[in-house]
């Protein structure tokens, strides 16, 4: 399934290498990404600056998703991620808790694009690595 997640809000919590990786992919598809962390690197400040994407620096607060329409948990805290977790399944909210497979509402297929072809692929999280060679064998032709 794909969403156009074009005017969608979308917010991150955590800015480590998952958290990234996520970003990355979001940002061909939202106008309306935020990042919430403590720490953030230069990559996402450059990212910031250009106005791709919102920073908010500090701990997250569980009011920060309520007004969400997608919620990456990718902080390295469990209990953080579990909290809005259910924060997000009280309000209605698809949430991703990149940690934990079983509390994920949806997942990140690896992405091939070219021009306004998007091509996702996943092998349902068992063999990542024949789903990372599909991609890449699919951008080729793309």
């Amino acid at each position: 399934m794909f969403i156009d997640l074009t005017e969608k809000k979308v917010v991150v919590a955590g800015a480590g290498t998952i958290a990234k990786r996520r970003i990355r992919s979001l940002l061909n598809f939202t106008n309306h990404l935020t990042v919430i962390a403590p720490e953030v690197n230069k990559e996402l400040k450059s990212l910031e600056a250009e106005g791709l994407l919102t920073i908010l620096k500090r701990k997250c607060e569980m009011e920060d998703f309520y007004s969400a329409d997608l919620v990456i948990a990718a902080t390295n805290d469990a209990q953080i991620n579990n909290a809005i977790y259910d924060t997000c399944r009280k309000q209605g909210i698809l949430v991703n808790v990149c940690s934990d497979k079983q509390k994920c509402d949806f997942y990140f297929p690896g992405i091939a694009m070219k021009d306004q072809v998007v091509v996702g692929i996943t092998a349902s999280g068992k063999d990542h690595k024949r789903a990372k060679a599909l991609v890449e064998q699919i951008r080729s032709i793309l």
